[in-house]
Formats: structure tokens, sequence, C-alpha cells
């Protein structure tokens, strides 16, 4: 018999579930790199363009929630994965190219999933290096499609609300049933693996 506590926790989790399951059936909504060839402009432009591809909020989120879950300071893993975010926009910008920036964000998926799943502890400096090095990825991607410092800074600040929310998400995951956490983390390493797949097969 399920008590308030399990189907308050699963009421809050069904609406990121189903956003995260549409993005594993999905390849529509997966990485932006090869999509629109025009810049975008404007801070809010910025703002909104983590949203804009589930593949890059469900890995934000999902550092929020690892983070959340398993880190003393957790603020740490996230701040990193920001920093790192826009020095890889500022690079794709300045025409430097990252080479293999689908894979990494498929791989960034899969890794964070499990992360997830597993409630996995790492000393500081790895999680931060290791969120890090991913967000590099994903901060070329959004470079290439980005313009402009207002546009940069609305990327940083929406990258920020949804580490909040997947901290958030963490936190009360730390009181829910066990298969929660492992459904959430499981369906991120499942986005990343059909990421990873379709690119196989492009």
């Amino acid at each position: 018999m399920s008590t308030p506590t399990t189907v308050s926790c699963t009421r809050r989790w069904l609406p990121a579930s189903a956003a995260l399951l549409l993005g594993c059936t999905s390849s529509a909504v997966l990485a932006h790199v090869g999509g629109d060839t025009a810049a975008h402009h404007g801070f809010f432009t910025g703002a909104l363009h983590p949203i804009t591809g589930v593949d890059h909020l469900a890995a934000m989120m999902a550092v929020g929630m690892w983070s959340a879950m398993t880190a003393r300071r957790v603020w740490l893993a996230p701040l990193s994965f920001a920093a790192l975010l826009l020095a890889g926009a500022v690079v794709a910008q300045l025409g430097l190219a990252l080479p293999a920036i689908e894979p990494m964000i498929a791989a960034s998926l899969l890794v964070v999933g499990l992360l997830v799943a597993t409630r996995t502890h790492l000393p500081a400096w790895a999680g931060t290096g290791l969120v890090g090095t991913f967000a590099l990825f994903h901060g070329a991607a959004h470079g290439q499609e980005l313009a402009g410092g207002l546009a940069l800074a609305g990327m940083v600040l929406g990258t920020a609300v949804l580490h909040m929310a997947g901290m958030v998400l963490g936190l009360s995951l730390q009181r829910a049933p066990r298969w929660l956490p492992r459904a959430a983390g499981g369906l991120v390493a499942l986005m990343g693996l059909s990421m990873g797949w379709s690119l196989l097969a492009a």
C-alpha cells in the first residue's frame, strides 16, 4: 500500500519522467549541432536555449540531481558545469572547433545518468573535473548557435536554473523509494545510449 509520502514523491517526479522519456523516443530533440545555421541573439533567447534540446536539459538537471544526492558541497559540480559550459561556448564562438561534440554529449548523458542511478560518490576534484569536461562540449554546441555576450549570459542563467531544479529534485529523491532515483538516472543513461546509437547508425 502506498504511503502519502510515496504518492507525493511520485507525483512530483511524473512530469520530469515524461520529459525524459520523450527525449529517449524522439531523435528530433537531441543535440543541436548541425541544426540551424543562423546564430541566435539576445538574453532571453540564450536563457531559453538550454531547454530547447532535451539532451542538454536532461544533462544539466542530472548534474544537479547527482550533486544533491551525493556531494557535501552540492553547488560545486553545477558551478563547474556552468563555468566550463561558458568556456566551451566562447571557444566555439572564437572559431575553435572541439572534436566529437555529439558523441561527448551522448557520453555525458550515459555517464551522469549512471552516476545518478547508482548514487556514486566521487572525490570533489574528480566530480567537478568530470562534469566540467562534459560541459565544454555542451557549451561548444550552444556556442555554435548563440551570438553575443547577452545570449551567453542568458545561457548561463538558464543553465543555473536547470541545475537548481535538478538539485531540488535530487533532494526530494533522497526521501523517495529507491527505484525512483534509479529510474531517473536510468532514463538519462538510456537517452545517452539512444543518442550514441543514432550517431553510429547515421
